[in-house]
């Protein structure tokens, strides 16, 4: 069943995965890069799968209607975990007369499924013996496929939204594939929204190449519910003096765990990774990142910053690894936390493995309260103590999201987290997808 509605170049690859899967089974904690997330855990409920790839009634140009839904973007949506073709889909009976943005000319956007290739399909996440990468490619059917071909550029930033929907508790495996030729440019956000208030369970693979002198950015937005399990998995390989800006940005969710594993192949590759989670209740945010410099002159920097309150969980674990040879590397790990509670936890460990002895590598992380002193400077000038609270979280956070170099985006950023701070960013006027 789940052969018959994917594609040959997807099923090549089950068996093997398959195999892999079985033999490890989940990682437990003891587990080095598992440690702060029990992954089993995640997968004991009973969640439906959509194996049959039943039609979803819903229609994302309608449902998507919260204050910020476009960054005058080239906008695209994928269901669950299939790529939705406007032109194919129809609501009560009548077709959705949406057409879809153009992009230029080379450039191959659409359904994995028509598009995977063996050259690139699996061929990062296949080399990670990861438990949950395994049972994603076990189980993928579908997902989203993006090919830029020698020296093009797209100009306006992809924006794909990932909308979850079901009327059972349901269980999605994602899968993105990104290619870059050489001198390529693009920049990809993408957003997850659960349309519907169900348990989910999304576990998400993206594979990147950046050719060589090629740009990427990307950003990945999470605004579901506290009813949402996100365990996502990026691979990202880049060669000779490309650049990778990668972005994680949590806003509301249950329980996430991101995995990110980045590898500069060539000389003077360069990577800028940040981080900014917000959480509150009984919310759990993992981040795990390995980045590893293979040669010369390549650099590194990565900044994540949280902020925790009521009984909410936080965990950073960043590795780097400099192998022998990569001489010249400079990298800088930086991971700053903010406790707004005595009962929200935060677990951080920086790390850094040189095997070269001409490089500048630094790594630090902070865990702390907010500054008594502060609040009560801003009380004494009439402002309450809500406010002041507010206001130094608001600070705190917004070092990471003027590092963003996608404009509109940092904008619409600044506006979401002080909503988000305020408590009103899951009440927009309208709204059918943050409940």
């Amino acid at each position: 069943m789940i052969c018959r509605h994917s594609s040959e170049v997807m099923n090549a690859e089950r068996d093997a995965a398959y195999e892999r899967f079985a033999a490890s089974g989940f990682p437990t904690r003891k587990v080095e890069r598992y440690k702060y997330t029990d992954i089993a855990k995640l997968f004991e409920p009973n969640y439906g799968l959509n194996l049959n790839r039943l039609d979803i009634p819903v229609n994302p140009y309608d449902a998507f209607r919260c204050d910020v839904p476009n960054l005058s973007t080239s906008l695209y949506f994928v269901v669950n975990d299939g790529f939705y073709r406007a032109e194919r889909q129809e609501v009560r009976g009548e077709r959705i007369p949406q057409a879809q943005p153009k992009l230029p000319e080379g450039v191959v956007f659409g359904s994995l499924r028509d598009f995977a290739t063996t050259t690139h399909y699996n061929q990062l996440a296949g080399k990670d013996d990861d438990a949950v990468t395994h049972l994603n490619t076990m189980l993928a059917q579908d997902g989203l496929y993006v090919y830029i071909p020698k020296n093009v550029v797209v100009d306006r930033a992809i924006q794909v939204i990932n909308i979850l929907r079901s009327d059972v508790d349901l269980m999605v495996n994602r899968r993105v594939l990104i290619v870059l030729e050489e001198g390529a440019e693009a920049k990809f956000l993408f957003c997850d929204h659960a349309a519907d208030d169900r348990h989910f369970l999304a576990t998400q693979v993206i594979e990147a190449f950046v050719g060589e002198n090629a740009k990427l950015d990307l950003y990945c937005l999470e605004e579901t519910h506290n009813k949402n399990t996100r365990v996502s998995n990026v691979y990202i390989e880049q060669q000779a003096n490309s650049r990778v800006n990668h972005n994680v940005i949590t806003l509301h969710n249950g329980v996430t765990r991101n995995k990110l594993n980045l590898d500069l192949m060539g000389e003077g590759a360069e990577c800028q990774c940040n981080g900014c989670v917000i959480a509150d209740k009984n919310q759990h945010v993992d981040n795990n990142t390995l980045i590893t410099h293979h040669a010369e002159h390549c650099t590194s920097r990565e900044l994540y910053k949280y902020v925790l309150d009521d009984e909410s969980t936080g965990a950073f674990a960043g590795r780097v690894l400099v192998k022998p040879g990569a001489q010249k590397t400079e990298s800088q790990m930086t991971n700053q936390n903010l406790c707004a509670t005595k009962t929200a936890r935060m677990y951080t460990q920086p790390m850094l493995e040189i095997y070269a002895d001409d490089v500048k590598c630094a790594h630090g992380s902070t865990v702390g309260q907010l500054n008594d002193a502060a609040l009560f400077y801003m009380q004494q000038r009439g402002i309450s103590l809500k406010e002041a609270r507010l206001l130094l979280q608001n600070a705190f956070i917004n070092e990471v999201i003027d590092h963003m170099e996608l404009e509109p985006l940092r904008d619409r950023l600044h506006y979401l987290v002080e909503k988000r701070f305020r408590g009103e960013l899951n009440k927009c006027e309208g709204c059918k997808l943050c409940k």
